[in-house]
């Protein structure tokens, strides 16, 4: 980028390993997202509450700016938040309260509203209306982790750093043991029908584990959940199970949008199975990994136990990795800069135009 900017970056969640009885899949890709924005020239100063310090008790090496009040920025960078019923939607000091919500709407109506800050909002969960006012706003420009997002919005994925992905060594990931056939890392939300197609079939066959919050499981007693895990024991999770399953929410199925449990998997050796009805998923997974029914998921992992540990087994390992280059942090720190370099743009052009210079 030509010039560098202060931006100001509203997240809720953390850069560390944080704590385990919390929902944030940020955690994998927020950091390498920062870390190469200031080594870009970028400052930052983060605009919601040091979670890692408050709750996990890590000031990590006091390298970052937090800041509560409406300190001067160039822009302001939202990962979208959106209502939660009992959680950010209650009074401030009602027990459970988050103060995500309500941050977000201070720094959208003091910055967005009334200063006309540039403003980038990457609506990582596609919570965002397709109908929202700031789908429409000059200065605002709308991001969305998918390849095929919202008509006007841009696409920024959830990146990979590039040294993770030239340091992943298919030969020695397929040499390792892998005492469960099939895993799965994450939480229930929207998955229910996915679970039901692709793993629930399939754990009736295979010994397997399910990590993460899982509310209500009734319907599956023969599923082995095994509640949350530390941040830090997820690729260690998957060093040790052969394959997974891609379970996405509609939304994100839909619009071609791949979370972070793809490059989890894929760099501890586990290999990814992909519902065919993921739109791109032949730019996710290798066809060999695309399954359609509950069944194939049977057969596939079947196969994948009786090539374990061969050439083939990292040969498979080795598309996956390439695959991941979709992901890698430079292209995606490239298509951020030039969101940035757009919105600053067209606010300076905006401007000027009012002043009567154009």
């Amino acid at each position: 980028m030509d010039h560098q900017v202060k931006i100001g970056y509203s997240f809720w969640g953390f850069l560390g390993n944080g704590v385990t009885d919390t929902p944030d899949g940020g955690r994998s890709h927020r950091r390498p997202l920062i870390d190469a924005l200031l080594d870009r020239g970028h400052d930052i100063v983060f605009l919601q509450a040091d979670r890692d310090r408050f709750e996990a008790g890590d000031d990590l090496g006091g390298r970052h700016t937090f800041d509560s009040g409406i300190p001067e920025i160039d822009v302001l960078f939202l990962e979208w938040r959106w209502p939660i019923e009992g959680r950010n939607t209650t009074e401030c000091d009602a027990e459970g309260h988050t103060c995500d919500l309500h941050r977000q709407a201070e720094l959208i109506r003091r910055y967005t509203a009334q200063r006309r800050t540039p403003t980038v909002i990457w609506d990582k969960d596609r919570q965002l209306r397709t109908d929202s006012l700031w789908r429409r706003t000059p200065h605002v420009t709308v991001c969305e982790a998918a390849l095929a997002p919202t008509r006007g919005a841009h696409s920024l994925l959830f990146p990979v750093a590039g040294s993770l992905i030239d340091g992943a060594d298919p030969d020695a990931l397929a040499a390792q043991p892998r005492e469960i056939p099939l895993g799965y890392v994450g939480n229930q939300y929207d998955r229910d029908s996915e679970f039901d197609r692709f793993f629930a079939p399939a754990a009736t066959r295979f010994d397997h584990r399910v990590a993460g919050k899982w509310t209500n499981t009734g319907r599956w007693p023969h599923v082995t959940f095994v509640g949350r895990i530390p941040f830090a024991d997820v690729s260690r999770f998957y060093g040790s199970t052969l394959a997974t399953v891609l379970l996405l929410p509609d939304r994100y199925a839909s619009a071609g949008q791949m979370t972070q449990r793809l490059f989890e998997a894929v760099l501890a050796g586990c290999l990814p199975l992909a519902p065919a009805d993921i739109r791109h998923v032949e730019r996710f997974v290798p066809e060999t990994l695309v399954v359609g029914t509950g069944s194939e998921v049977i057969r596939r992992i079947a196969y994948l136990q009786s090539i374990a540990g061969t050439r083939k087994h990292a040969e498979l390992i080795a598309q996956c990795i390439g695959r991941l280059e979709l992901f890698r942090l430079s292209q995606q720190i490239d298509a951020l800069e030039a969101v940035l370099r757009s919105v600053t743009t067209t606010v300076t052009a905006v401007s000027t135009a009012k002043q009567g210079v154009v």
